[in-house]
């Protein structure tokens, strides 16, 4: 017994002793810098899984701390450390621009900051794509679906079908209208698909597009951080679930190819205005058409894995916003008609109430309120990177210049959370303010101006890597928004509470506008109540 008690003891000993150099090491790795001391990353397989306690912050902890537990005030900086001492790396945290500015473009153009190696391994999953690789590879796909994100690009979003006999409409879930929405809109005109609002695509028997989207946005966590030998589990959250479900997609993607590009990408042709002959711009057709001009593509793996990436990133990002904005602009009577108004001031003279694209910049207090949504809801939460070398950084925080020497390997977090939450870049930021992105008080000295032409406000990333789609993005919102708002006035749909009574206002907003996270960070699903306008 006594060898035994020995044998434990020493190799409790061990493991202590072992956790204790992680611990001093990970603090050398920060240098020094203040910040917590606990377990597990939060971003890492074993912080992922466990609770969300005081010792286990959870992979929203930046959200769900903001107000009560917020790091950056509790410890007075803008940057912070977190060191795990049993699991993850060392890894710091920052809500400053000026840092961000250092790690996500400086620090590519100099190759001292760059993508962690397991970072791309969720979109990696499915096929190397613009999303998940770097370097040249990450070039070229890039250069070869920007073309297809200009102002040329013409959207017409599909009527709500349905609704024209009925006054009041109580959606459960605004979601299901708005992922809808992106989707079609993003699959028909960015990549030429046949989808359709009425009759999206879906295999015999199987589940439609969307759906599985849907699937596999809340499954992919598991299925890209777990074990090769879990992947055969027979459970419902096991890989092997959205392999099939991924499956089905390949095999839609390859029949709207064949029913977009009957004989190549190269054949497919478009008129412009002027009657000139022009080949396909969207990304789809610019795609298979690298592949078949000098190997700009490898294989079909390339193909499927940029469709797949950007329809998911293009559709899922945008549809969480508007889901946001407009449970906010229901909670901002007085907001609401003041977007409601512009809109149909700019639609008056237009034929039968279309809104032609040209009249897009005359929308500004729209792509306010959806700018506005972006940043109280950021899809992008986190942009992390590792140190490639061994550098340091600036973390001053606009008072004297303080260098902070940062190892190699070193994580650095970009908060996006904390970026547009930070009182220095906004006066109370937990305020749906859509004001901040256009001139409106020029006297008030807490009032932002201009906003959406500084792309570190907007939260659409910065740097290289910033949303391609942007612009795609924000119109596509615009005109969702518009000709929504312009005909229904959205209302919070209360529920009953148990006591009986009809929850407040409040307290809908404290249930509803609360974040969740599958590959990127959502709004829990929002009622809304919808009233025809007379």
């Amino acid at each position: 017994m006594d060898s035994w008690t020995t044998t434990i003891a020493t190799i409790g000993a061990i493991l202590v002793f072992s956790r204790v150099v992680k611990l001093v090491e990970g603090i050398k790795a920060v240098g020094s810098l203040p910040g917590l001391r606990i377990p597990a990353e939060p971003l890492s397989i074993l912080g992922a899984i466990l609770p969300e306690t005081r010792w286990n912050p959870g992979l929203l902890f930046t959200w769900t701390w903001r107000k009560n537990r917020n790091v950056y005030r509790h410890y007075g900086r803008d940057t912070v450390s977190i060191v795990p001492f049993i699991h993850g790396s060392p890894t710091l945290y920052t809500r400053s621009m000026e840092v961000t500015r250092q790690v996500i473009t400086a620090g590519h153009n100099s190759g001292a900051f760059g993508k962690t190696n397991s970072m791309g391994r969720a979109l990696l999953f499915w096929g190397p794509s613009i999303v998940a690789t770097e370097g040249e590879q990450w070039r070229k796909y890039r250069k070869i679906a920007t073309s297809a994100f200009n102002n040329e690009t013409n959207l017409s979003p599909s009527k709500l079908k349905g609704w024209s006999s009925k006054d009041v409409i109580e959606v459960p879930s605004i979601q299901a209208l708005t992922f809808k929405f992106t989707l079609v809109i993003f699959a028909s005109v960015g990549f030429g698909f046949p989808f359709t609002w009425s009759n999206p695509p879906a295999r015999q028997g199987d589940m439609t597009v969307r759906e599985c989207f849907e699937t596999i946005v809340q499954t992919n966590i598991f299925a890209t951080i777990a074990p090769a030998w879990a992947w055969k589990l027979p459970f419902e959250w096991s890989v092997e679930a959205p392999f099939s479900w991924f499956d089905t997609l390949v095999v839609l993607t390859t029949r709207c190819a064949h029913l977009c590009i009957p004989k190549s990408a190269s054949d497919e042709k478009i008129y412009d205005p002027g009657g000139e002959k022009k080949a396909a711009r969207d990304i789809f057709s610019l795609l298979v058409r690298a592949s078949e001009e000098g190997g700009k593509m490898t294989d079909d793996k390339e193909v499927i894995g940029n469709v797949f990436s950007l329809m998911l990133a293009g559709h899922e990002t945008t549809a969480y916003t508007l889901s946001a904005t407009l449970g906010f602009l229901a909670l901002n009577v007085g907001l609401q008609d003041e977007t409601v108004a512009q809109v149909q001031d700019v639609t008056r003279e237009c034929d039968n109430g279309v809104l032609p694209l040209e009249d897009y910049g005359k929308l500004d207090k729209v792509l306010a309120a959806f700018y506005e949504g972006t940043r109280l809801f950021p899809s992008g939460v986190f942009l992390i990177r590792e140190a490639k070398q061994d550098t340091e950084l600036n973390v001053s925080d606009g008072e004297e210049s303080r260098m902070l020497p940062v190892k190699k390997g070193t994580h650095i977090v970009v908060d996006m959370v904390g970026v547009q939450y930070n009182t220095r870049y906004f006066a109370e930021p937990e305020e749906f303010r859509p004001s901040r992105w256009y001139k409106k008080n020029r006297g008030d000295a807490n009032e932002k101006e201009e906003l959406s032409g500084s792309e570190e406000y907007t939260a659409f990333s910065v740097g290289p890597r910033s949303c391609i789609g942007r612009k795609f993005a924000t119109t596509e919102a615009v005109c969702f928004l518009a000709s929504l708002l312009r005909d229904w006035r959205v209302e919070p749909l209360l529920a009953m509470k148990p006591d009986g009574k009809v929850e407040t206002q409040d307290e809908w907003r404290e249930r509803v506008m609360q974040a969740t996270m599958s590959l990127t960070m959502g709004i829990k699903d929002v009622p809304l109540r919808l009233v025809r306008r007379v």
